[in-house]
């Protein structure tokens, strides 16, 4: 039975009618894209990125994304049939359910706040690699999972988390003494269950005592102090060490250094020398400070012995100390200073420090490297916790493509540079933060919280659109050093992507296994606008050869010829297609194609191919319009509802295909675009620029029941935003192309 909401809406209707664009809009398309690029903007501001303490010990994720509790290597000892508990926190910003796998290696049972909701069975425990699907129930705040593993000949713990491979969610460790670090907590092995367990209800709380956190040095480690526990006693190393303090508003005030430290070289606050060995330094000496904020680093030659920091700066008139604060790290850290290090001399370690920049690495004598924190095993990382802001994604490629094609399209400049800046600055933070990513994902487990697609990339989903728009960005603004993360992303599609034999994309090799062995009608989006893009950045043609060669592999597999329509998806394990002509995958298609016939010569082998291609496209289309100017879900199945993505990409392919002469008769086309966008305005777009009626990401079927019932529409799901606005600018660009006729 399709679902009530979606029977509702089989004409588009997702708000009232006098709340839609058109019944409010004042200024025709002009209006509608600005109020939308607005909304979006609005809704996610350019935000930094967040800083937490992390330890790379314990139970961490792994380059598969999950959890890692090998609680047989943790705990060789271990008796039979003991216990081992594992403890972590998540938060969640509304009541519903977390996707979860659970991989164990013997007896498990899974709690949600205190209650089990999961455990495994024989048929588990006898297949090793057999996973458990969980939804996890979520209330708003802070939810608490606890897994007790128990210890058997044939294994002990599991593998736990993500679904999905690839997805960066993550969990806390809930004690005050790890408090913000993300991981979990767990027991000593235990001859008893916990007569409790704990779910962050007072009343239902365990003592952490009988928890390892892995934050605490031991006694010979301790002995060796601070510089010395992190980097050892090297003889003539050198290191860093960096904090700030902040003086309050009201008079300046006058900060003694005091302390002791062992190898001390020099000590700076904001730009003032405290202490220098070197030019014979007094401890003790007094600066007037100013109220604000100001840097306080130490470099540090290792000394014989006890290689230590024991710095603070005093107010001489109270002789109390002023508190240091971690620059990256939340106020409430135990962790006030930053560690850096090994450098080959005083000079290499102060580099970068005066314009101290958190987002790149460290060039250390040992290559790049990371802040590290005083506990063992401690790094400070990254994590992009913004919705949408900073990430790299496909959808969010098409999105920042229709936002920056907007600002070149409107008249409002002021608007338009503030919209450019926008997408610029969204561009070069992810550029940005690209190599610490890459080094995160070699030094820190494997599964990163910045770029987790970009760093794990094993598909055309994880690259091509979101480079794509890298490259057209760039041609007018600053994206930063873009030019080494594309030729990553050109070498990965040339070089690394699987192929048949013929040379076609297909998908194999993946970390989200329930793709593999498959082609795609979306990998045409993934690629071909890329290697358009690509070909024109560096002058070899070969790119956009493939790019051509792409759509025969793809027709061949995918394209139903008595409907004039593509099949979504091709199953080379059943060697059939899937016969679903879903919205989205031809939308895909269709503005995939008019992107390359954009570029393509005309006397190019396959032009005239794949001009036919393109017309017999877009007639079978035009036959699968709805009354109302929509196209469906599934394209030919009317009673599924009416999907705003592929009708946008219907009206930019069309708009284009009349404009560059493609189409033999452009009278109907340019009716269907003009009928197409009147709907969105009517029924998909609001007067406040949310989007309606955007199906959400999918997986495959070869039932379209799937697709009409399952994959329900979003409100302002990134895969229909951009290509929205990138159809409204194309109907702007016909009409100015038909009025100078």
């Amino acid at each position: 039975m399709v679902p009530m909401r979606i029977m509702d809406n089989i004409m588009g209707d997702w708000f009232n009618d006098q709340d839609s664009m058109h019944a409010r809009g004042t200024d025709g398309i002009p209006s509608t894209l600005k109020t939308i690029a607005a909304h979006y903007t609005a809704c996610h501001p350019a935000s930094p990125y967040r800083f937490r303490p992390f330890g790379n010990q314990g139970i961490i994720r792994l380059k598969d994304y999950r959890y890692h509790a090998d609680l047989a290597a943790i705990f060789p000892e271990a008796p039979l049939e003991s216990f081992v508990y594992v403890w972590g926190k998540y938060f969640a910003k509304s009541a519903g359910v977390l996707k979860f796998s659970l991989f164990p290696y013997g007896p498990a049972k899974v709690y949600m706040n205190g209650v089990q909701i999961a455990s495994s069975n024989i048929f588990t425990e006898r297949y090793i690699g057999s996973s458990i699907p969980i939804d996890l129930p979520l209330t708003t705040g802070w939810n608490h999972l606890v897994i007790r593993f128990s210890r058997t000949r044939a294994g002990f713990g599991g593998a736990f988390g993500t679904w999905l491979g690839k997805l960066d969610y993550y969990f806390l460790k809930p004690l005050s003494e790890c408090e913000d670090q993300e991981g979990f907590v767990y027991t000593q092995p235990m001859a008893f269950p916990l007569p409790a367990i704990p779910c962050g209800d007072v009343a239902c709380q365990v003592s952490e005592d009988i928890w390892e956190s892995n934050t605490h040095w031991d006694a010979m480690a301790q002995s060796k102090g601070s510089f010395g526990r992190i980097f050892g006693l090297p003889p003539g190393g050198i290191a860093l060490a960096r904090t700030q303090v902040r003086i309050p508003r009201g008079m300046p005030v006058a900060c003694r250094l005091s302390g002791s430290t062992q190898g001390l070289m020099r000590l700076m606050v904001g730009t003032a020398v405290l202490y220098d060995q070197n030019q014979g330094g007094v401890v003790g000496q007094t600066r007037e400070l100013s109220p604000g904020t100001y840097p306080v680093v130490v470099v540090s030659g290792c000394p014989m012995g006890t290689w230590d920091l024991q710095v603070s700066l005093v107010d001489p008139v109270s002789n109390e100390p002023l508190e240091f604060e971690n620059p990256l790290l939340s106020a409430k850290s135990p962790y006030v200073w930053l560690y850096g290090g090994l450098f080959a001399s005083e000079e290499a370690a102060l580099e970068g420090q005066s314009d101290f920049d958190p987002d790149q690495l460290i060039q250390t004598s040992e290559g790049p490297s990371y802040w590290r924190l005083d506990f063992p095993g401690g790094w400070v990382r990254q994590y992009n916790e913004n919705e949408l802001y900073g990430h790299w994604s496909y959808p969010l490629g098409v999105t920042l493509s229709g936002l920056v094609e907007t600002s070149r399209t409107l008249v409002d400049k002021t608007f338009c540079q503030t919209l450019g800046d926008y997408v610029a600055s969204h561009v070069r933070k992810s550029i940005g933060t690209f190599p610490y990513a890459m080094w995160d994902k070699e030094h820190l487990g494997g599964a990163t919280a910045v770029h987790h697609l970009l760093t794990s990339i094993d598909s055309l989903d994880d690259c091509g659109s979101f480079g794509s728009c890298v490259m057209e960005v760039a041609r007018d603004h600053d994206a930063g050093p873009f030019r080494p993360i594309v030729d990553y992303i050109a070498d990965y599609i040339a070089h690394r992507q699987i192929r048949l034999p013929d040379g076609t994309f297909f998908r194999k090799n993946l970390m989200h296994t329930f793709h593999e062995d498959t082609m795609w009608a979306d990998d045409l989006y993934m690629s071909v606008p890329f290697l358009c893009r690509y070909s024109q950045l560096s002058g070899d043609g070969s790119y956009l050869d493939d790019a051509a060669r792409q759509f025969l592999g793809f027709k061949k597999h995918l394209y139903m010829e008595d409907k004039q329509v593509m099949s979504h998806v091709y199953d080379f394990k059943r060697e059939m297609a899937t016969g679903v002509p879903w919205g989205r995958g031809n939308g895909w298609t269709l503005f995939s194609l008019s992107e390359l016939l954009g570029v393509l010569s005309q006397e190019h082998p396959l032009y005239s191919r794949l001009l036919e291609f393109f017309q017999e496209l877009c007639a079978g289309y035009l036959r699968l319009q709805d009354a109302h100017g929509m196209w469906h879900q599934v394209l030919d199945m009317p009673r599924s509802y009416p999907e705003t993505s592929c009708t946008a990409m219907f009206i930019y392919a069309f708009c284009k295909g009349i404009r560059f002469g493609w189409l033999e008769d452009p009278t109907p086309y340019r009716q269907a675009c003009i009928k197409a966008w009147d709907a969105l305005e009517r029924h998909a777009i609001d007067w406040q620029g949310n989007i309606h009626g955007v199906c959400r990401g999918s997986e495959f079927s070869f039932s379209p029941v799937y697709y009409a019932e399952e994959l329900t529409p979003r409100l302002n799901d990134t895969h229909g935003i951009g290509i929205v606005l990138l159809a409204g600018v194309e109907m702007l660009r016909m009409k100015k192309w038909i009025s100078a006729l």
